[in-house]
C-alpha cells in the first residue's frame, strides 16, 4: 500500500518540475515562486517537524536547531569551496554560478524525497490512518520538491537534459524509499536531525540564492507576489494535512 501512494508522489514530482520546465520568459517569477516554496517547507514544515521528532537538547539548545544550523553552515560552505575549486582550475561559472553547487542541491532534495517515501512507509506500519494522513502531507508538498529541484538544477547552469534526469531521480526517490520500510524501520529521533540538517540546506539556498537572483535580474511586484503566494501555499498544504 505504502509504495501504490508513493506512486502518486512520483507523479506529483514530476508535474512540479514539468511547470518549471516550461516556464522561459518569466524566469523571475520561477524563481520567486520556487524561493517561497522553500521557505515555507522548511519554516512551516521542515522546523516543526524535526524539533517534534528529534526531541532531545545539547547543552540548552534542542538537537534538530543545532543541526538545522549545521546544515546552513555546510551548504554556504560547499558553494564556497565549489566556487573556489572551479575559480583555481581557471573555469568560468555559467551567470555567476558554478552547476556543480545545483547538482549537490538537487541531490540533497532527492534524499529528501527518499526520506518521505520512508516516511510514508513508516507512516503505515503504524496503522491506515497515519499513513494516510502522512502520504497527504507528502504527496501535496512533492509539487514543490519537483519544481524546486528542476529549477536549483537549471538555474545554477547545468543543461535542461541534466536537470530533466535530476527531476527523475527526485520523482522516483519516495517510491524506493517507501518500498525501503520493507526491510528496516529509521529510528524517529534520527529522522528529526535529518530533517532539521536538510531544512538548514535549504533555507540558505533559498535565501541567499534563489531569491537574490529573482530580484537581481528582473525586480518587479510580481516577483515578490509569488514568493508570497508559494509561502501560502505550503501554509495551506501544512494546515489541509493536519
Amino acid at each position: 500500500m505504502a509504495v501504490l501512494v508513493a506512486l502518486g508522489a512520483f507523479l506529483m514530482t514530476l508535474a512540479g518540475g514539468w511547470s518549471a520546465h516550461r516556464v522561459t520568459d518569466r524566469r523571475h517569477l520561477v524563481l520567486g515562486l520556487a524561493g517561497g516554496l522553500m521557505l515555507g517547507v522548511v519554516g512551516l514544515e521542515l522546523l516543526p517537524e524535526s524539533l517534534e521528532a528529534a526531541g532531545t537538547e545539547v547543552h540548552g539548545v534542542p538537537a534538530a536547531l543545532l543541526l538545522f544550523v549545521t546544515g546552513f553552515l555546510l551548504a554556504h560552505l560547499v558553494e564556497r569551496l565549489l566556487a573556489h575549486r572551479q575559480a583555481a582550475h581557471g573555469a568560468e561559472e555559467r551567470n555567476g554560478r558554478t552547476p556543480e553547487v545545483g547538482l549537490t542541491a538537487a541531490a540533497a532534495m532527492v534524499g529528501h524525497s527518499a526520506m518521505d517515501g520512508v516516511a510514508i512507509g513508516a507512516a503505515f506500519q503504524v496503522g491506515g490512518g497515519m499513513g494516510a494522513a502522512v502520504a497527504v502531507a507528502v504527496i501535496a508538498h512533492d509539487f514543490a520538491d519537483g519544481f524546486n529541484t528542476y529549477t536549483l538544477t537549471h538555474v545554477y547552469g547545468n543543461a535542461r537534459r541534466r536537470a530533466l534526469m535530476m527531476l527523475f531521480a527526485d520523482a522516483a526517490a519516495p517510491v524506493v524509499g517507501a518500498a525501503s520500510t520493507l526491510f528496516f524501520t529509521i529510528p524517529e529521533p534520527l529522522l528529526g536531525g535529518y530533517l532539521g540538517l536538510f531544512g538548514g540546506a535549504l533555507l540558505y539556498l533559498a535565501a541567499a540564492e534563489i531569491l537574490p537572483e529573482a530580484h537581481h535580474v528582473h525586480p518587479a511586484r510580481s516577483t515578490l507576489l509569488c514568493t508570497v503566494a508559494g509561502a501560502l501555499f505550503i501554509w495551506l498544504v501544512v494546515g489541509v494535512a493536519h
